[in-house]
């Protein structure tokens, strides 16, 4: 990934913080046809010493689930905020015109090689984990023994654990760093009159710094 210095993300606490919030990930692998993409909701666990796991899991027919097996290279990129940003919002374009349109974002990449689980022990302590995750801030929580147990059974039969070990970690956060403080709260002022969620997000994320 193309990596600016002042657009650099080095904090790992942030970076992780990023995969919990935004957990659907695009895993990307190289496979015989060309590249390979599928969507999954990954789920952050600590590996050992400083080590980072990425857990998961697909269809058996997907082709990931063959490529996992085969223990291929794989990069998960997780997109955070995302919002276009207009020339016209910069207080410098009445002062040079020297301006261009830009696009603001918060990305992780996750780079490491992909393994295979099939166990169902381990399928079913994946789902209840992922479950227990995305369930935990409604109000009356689904929980996977709310299934009935053979219809679980058949389920869990019908996938394919999928496990990413992440050697390395990048995170990028373009906030309009390389810009003034001006031309910032330029952009902050106008992604706020916008009134959109998407907008408001990144005002806040601008303001913040990161």
């Amino acid at each position: 990934m193309y990596q600016p210095k002042h657009f650099e993300e080095t904090d790992r606490a942030a970076m992780l913080g990023l995969v919990d919030a935004f957990p659907l990930a695009a895993v990307v692998v190289s496979a015989e046809g060309g590249l390979e993409a599928n969507h999954v909701p990954l789920l952050a666990v600590a590996g050992a010493g400083e080590g980072l796991i990425l857990r998961g899991h697909v269809a058996r027919p997907n082709p990931l689930a063959a490529l996992a097996a085969a223990g291929a290279p794989a990069l998960a990129i997780f997109s955070a905020e995302q919002h276009y940003v207009s020339p016209g919002w910069y207080p410098s374009k009445r002062e040079h015109g020297q301006v261009v349109p830009t696009w603001n974002y918060r990305v992780v990449h996750a780079h490491g090689r992909l393994r295979a689980i099939t166990d169902a022990a381990w399928l079913r302590d994946l789902v209840e984990a992922l479950t227990r995750r995305h369930e935990r801030d409604l109000a009356n929580p689904w929980q996977v023994g709310d299934a009935p147990a053979d219809y679980l059974e058949r389920m869990l039969r019908a996938i394919v654990g999928i496990e990413l070990q992440v050697d390395r970690l990048e995170g990028k956060s373009k906030l309009s760093q390389n810009r003034s403080a001006a031309d910032r709260e330029g952009v902050v002022g106008a992604m706020e009159r916008l009134g959109s969620d998407a907008a408001a997000a990144m005002a806040d994320r601008i303001r913040g710094g990161r």
